[in-house]
């Protein structure tokens, strides 16, 4: 996502680089130039305007910095007005009630089912509570038995009633059930339509009405561009929602709408859902988002995605299998798949400050990794726990066994030998491991 829009800001900036000082010719020509970047993106042309204005009129407000070039002050004016258009602060959903009601609620294929299971995940394994979904859906064929497999697989219930065809009394008897069985949560997934009507609208406003929602969740496909926030105002007229979330965010989107959905209803953004596994759903904090529209990395999100995957005792014990230069292809497998976990490795390499435009024109083989643990896997538990036994008749048999040549069983050899001598560098530099 932002990738179009990242490159034509980092082209607009380039007005500004080498200048000595920030003139009304420069800024009017870089701000021109970012007005038409947003655009592009599909920001409507009416925030793009209001919002290049207010950067214009910054610019020319600031003294200048003998330690900040032109271009420097501009991206930072541009990332804090980025991050105030977006809402300045992250938003927390709201969990009041008991048990919570969240009630969802988009149109037809904005990925309302999708983002109902990921939801569930999320407030199972991050908030440890205990939610119920419930299949409101009842016009779009298979949508009950669609939550219900994706209920099975995060071990969430589904509360449905495929015989029944009125979604209020669907929700109410889910909430009764919620309630007997100690459920904190209650998930309720509405029926979409491909266009905004007047029964839709009514029959979510009743739901609305008598739930009395916690939260009321807005779901909206991203790459739909300016139809998006059209589809949001008319869905916050009738049933004033909490938050946005956006979704598809790793398609071909050009971005627009997350830019200008804020602005336009005044009501913040959520979540981001980007791919279809489940834990693929993460809070939207306006700054991060901010820093990756400008290349600048987002360093807070890569910890905190490897936090996730980190085990304090393995991480404990493998420091010390560092120290005493044990380190083995079992515990590389072990770093390996926690890595994988992390994500698309190419967007990971993009969370790091600076490397957004390395990582432009790269293509990174995702298929690597498959290759490193066919040859793993090739050798025996001995092998595994001691690479030095490595000799030329093992070897043949590795690279044999793995279907791979002999040349890439050594080039792998040689990098794990190469990163097992950094680890105890690394390790030594530490305080008091001298």
């Amino acid at each position: 996502m932002f990738e179009n829009l990242q490159n034509k800001l980092e082209s607009a900036f380039k007005t500004l680089k080498g200048q000595g000082k920030i003139t009304d010719i420069n800024v009017a020509a870089t701000v021109k130039e970012i007005r038409r970047a947003l655009v592009d993106a599909d920001v409507s042309y009416k925030v793009a305007k209001d919002f290049t204005d207010k950067v214009r009129t910054e610019a020319m407000g600031k003294g200048i910095l003998t330690a900040v070039s032109p271009g420097q002050m501009m991206v930072k004016i541009m990332n804090d007005s980025l991050t105030e258009l977006m809402g300045s602060t992250q938003s927390d959903i709201n969990l009041t009630g008991k048990p919570s009601i969240i009630l969802v609620a988009g149109l037809q294929g904005s990925g309302k089912t999708t983002f109902t299971h990921k939801l569930a995940y999320f407030l199972k394994n991050k908030k440890k509570l205990n939610p119920i979904m419930v299949a409101c859906d009842v016009y779009r064929p298979a949508a009950m038995e669609q939550l219900k497999t994706l209920g099975e697989k995060i071990d969430v219930p589904v509360f449905m009633d495929i015989e029944n065809k009125n979604p209020l009394d669907i929700a109410e008897k889910a909430l009764a059930f919620a309630k007997q069985n100690s459920h904190n949560v209650v998930i309720v997934d509405t029926a979409g339509r491909l266009a905004v009507d007047e029964a839709m609208m009514k029959e979510i406003s009743n739901l609305k009405k008598a739930l009395n929602p916690s939260e009321t969740l807005f779901v909206v496909d991203s790459m739909t561009g300016q139809d998006a926030v059209n589809t949001a105002k008319s869905f916050n007229e009738a049933i004033n929602f909490d938050g946005v979330v956006l979704t598809k965010l790793d398609g071909d989107t050009r971005g627009g709408a997350a830019l200008t959905i804020r602005y336009i209803v005044e009501k913040p953004i959520k979540f981001i859902s980007q791919g279809e596994k489940e834990d693929s759903l993460d809070l939207f904090y306006p700054d991060r988002m901010a820093n990756r529209i400008l290349g600048m990395g987002d360093i807070v999100s890569l910890v905190e995605k490897a936090q996730e995957q980190f085990d304090a005792k393995k991480a404990a014990e493998l420091s010390k299998k560092i120290a005493k230069n044990k380190f083995d292809f079992n515990d590389f497998m072990d770093q390996l798949n926690q890595i994988k976990k992390m994500g698309n490795i190419k967007d990971i390499l993009k969370m790091i400050p600076g490397m957004s435009s390395a990582m432009k024109d790269i293509d990174i083989d995702e298929t690597a990794f498959k290759k490193i643990e066919v040859l793993i896997q090739s050798m025996t538990p001995k092998e595994r726990e001691n690479p030095e036994i490595l000799d030329t008749r093992r070897k043949n048999r590795i690279a044999k066994g793995s279907g791979q040549g002999i040349e890439q069983l050594n080039r792998f050899l040689k990098q794990f030998e190469q990163m097992r001598k950094m680890m105890r560098q690394m390790q030594s530099m530490q305080p008091g491991k001298r």
